[in-house]
């Protein structure tokens, strides 16, 4: 590849290579609020495979590449929102888009992102397919026409072929490693050859504004356990109806309000539990039941044990 899209990027500071002949290299992603980590292979001269790791809640994208450069993405854990299209990405979800129309920001809503990405020159790899491909009709070069037409993100939803071809990438021997991604890259790039755009249904696109304002209110949510504020006094407070409150924060974070809130609040309790030697009846205060048998409930729904036990388990003693 010509340029290397994590080499030019703003935000780097550590380069390590782990081989010597360009192969293998691991970048830190300095993160305004936590830390980034990209393991790139040079899986073949202009197709790299990314091994994606952020522990943060946004990083900042400043490469200036050429038009003929496509990324895949493939969320196995956490989410990612493209901030230019404020489109969301689920675990398991697929997403390409062309990296001359890539967003300045990448923001992980849960902060955790784990997943994998595949960048590739369409013009290069056009002329020089790689294996099988020589002897197939794939058209890399319609690839960004294809998936990419008039700067949209193309994004699939979470289907077994794509887990078929991305979940076996984290269980492969050091061995085989080489071959076995050469052999990945081929069969997702015959993947996407096959995928019909048309059918695919799209995930909803969110404005800006919609965008920070339930980013805002998710902090809100989370800085204070305590209060319980509804959602219509939500949505009258940030001056955003009901339905919109509702859709996009779903959107974006993956689960209705009460149900992700509910989540966040028994994984706070379980680290209070392991951390701290409050009562179970202080630690359900703490992340807002006032009824300690609510809260038990609550935490053996998510956890599938009773807080005691887990905190027994969880002691280290």
């Amino acid at each position: 590849m010509n340029e290397n899209p994590i080499t030019n990027a703003a935000g780097v500071s550590a380069v390590i290579p782990k081989d010597n002949d360009g192969y293998c290299t691991v970048y830190k992603m300095d993160c305004a609020d936590g830390l980034g980590l990209m393991t790139v292979y040079q899986v073949y001269p202009a197709i790299q495979l990314i091994y994606n790791d952020f522990e943060a809640t946004s990083c900042y994208w400043d490469g200036n590449l050429g038009k003929n450069i496509l990324e895949i993405n493939y969320c196995r854990e956490g989410s990612k929102l493209q901030s230019g299209s404020c489109l969301y990405l689920g675990e398991g979800d697929l997403s390409i888009h062309a990296m001359d129309n890539c967003a300045s920001e990448m923001s992980f809503p849960l902060k955790h992102y784990r997943g994998i990405s595949v960048v590739l020159d369409l013009e290069i790899v056009s002329q020089n397919p790689p294996g099988i491909l020589v002897e197939s009709s794939v058209a890399i070069a319609d690839f960004k026409e294809k998936f990419c037409k008039d700067g949209v993100c193309f994004v699939m939803r979470a289907k077994d072929e794509i887990e078929h071809i991305f979940s076996e990438l984290y269980s492969v021997p050091d061995c085989l490693q080489k071959p076995y991604f050469m052999l990945k890259v081929q069969e997702l790039l015959l993947f996407l050859c096959m995928v019909d755009v048309r059918k695919e249904k799209q995930r909803e696109l969110y404005t800006s504004p919609q965008v920070e304002i339930v980013r805002e209110i998710h902090k809100r949510l989370i800085s204070n356990l305590q209060e319980r504020p509804t959602i219509d006094e939500l949505s009258k407070e940030y001056l955003i109806n009901t339905a919109s409150l509702k859709n996009t924060f779903k959107g974006i974070y993956g689960q209705p309000i009460g149900t992700y809130m509910k989540t966040y609040r028994m994984k706070q309790a379980a680290v209070l539990l392991r951390q701290t030697q409050a009562t179970i009846a202080e630690i359900a205060n703490q992340v807002g039941y006032e009824n300690q048998s609510k809260f038990a409930t609550a935490f053996r729904d998510v956890l599938k044990i009773a807080p005691a036990e887990y905190r027994k388990q969880n002691s280290g003693g």
